[in-house]
């Protein structure tokens, strides 16, 4: 039994795909984090190369993966609990996990991965996984209606992912990841009743069938009108044209805001997951 680390991500691919891909709704993150590193290159996502891991089992089989995109938390998927185990000593040891900024795991492994890394860390954010049943309506209906977002809306899109990273305190996105969201028609505005832009959400390309609807972001001045709820449900639409059999996102259970909204939308609750960083 034992992890085997990498930065190819073809050699990951081909070893992690086949278990990774078999949940694609917990291992969401991995599977959208790999799709946009085949997509754009090994940096997508910042400057720093990325660092890929699979865990193989006492029977010689491949049982789940991790990745870690610096500067964001290496992000584990689901794997057994011998690999978190194991995950935890190779922390002080391999040399490719030296530089890892935190962890994004299911919220128990988080926590062991917390307590192996021996470092000083913040309370852990708890986000829940969310998996969409039966859709309903925005009730009441926001006034307006979605729009893809084109090239001449870049500098909002960009502006308000920026935004969003900053309210919740995730890294700003690179230029070039908005930039491929909005080419590939993965980004939804919300028009009011004027024409003009008062949300946005996005959703990213179906791999392994499903896909995650996030950021979904309304400016403070724009609030409390329904437009989150409009243009998610927009986004859910899209991503199903687009050819998702699951969608998915996540929300900060601190939030009961957008929480109450994804709810009422039809979403249901998956797992939790805890994402630990530097304290």
């Amino acid at each position: 039994m034992t992890w085997t680390f990498t930065q190819d991500l073809a050699a990951w691919q081909a070893a992690a795909g086949p278990a990774v891909a078999a949940d694609p709704v917990s291992n969401t993150l991995l599977l959208t984090v790999a799709g946009g590193l085949h997509r754009r290159g090994p940096h997508a996502y910042s400057d720093d190369t990325p660092v890929f891991g699979w865990w193989t089992g006492a029977d010689g089989a491949v049982a789940g993966g991790l990745l870690c995109t610096p500067p964001y938390p290496l992000v584990l998927g689901t794997v057994p609990d011998e690999a978190v185990a194991a995950l935890g000593e190779a922390l002080h040891r391999e040399p490719l996990l030296s530089g890892i900024g935190g962890f994004n795991a299911r919220l128990a492994d988080g926590e062991r991965l917390a307590a192996a890394w021996g470092r000083p860390v913040g309370e852990p954010e708890v986000m829940r996984l969310y998996r969409l049943g039966d859709l309903a309506d925005p009730d009441p209906a926001p006034a307006g209606r979605a729009r893809p977002a084109g090239g001449a809306d870049l500098p909002l899109v960009r502006e308000w992912f920026t935004a969003f990273a900053h309210e919740v305190g995730d890294p700003v996105p690179a230029d070039g990841a908005v930039r491929d969201r909005v080419a590939g028609d993965g980004v939804l505005l919300w028009e009011d009743g004027t024409g003009r832009p008062v949300a946005l959400a996005a959703f990213s390309p179906a791999e392994g069938g499903a896909s995650r609807i996030g950021p979904v972001y309304t400016p403070p001045q724009e609030r409390r009108r329904g437009y989150a709820a409009g243009v998610t449900h927009a986004a859910v639409g899209a991503a199903r044209a687009a050819g998702a059999a699951e969608v998915l996102l996540f929300a900060d259970t601190a939030n009961p805001t957008s929480t109450g909204v994804y709810l009422r939308l039809g979403f249901r609750p998956v797992e939790d997951r805890a994402v630990v960083t530097p304290g």
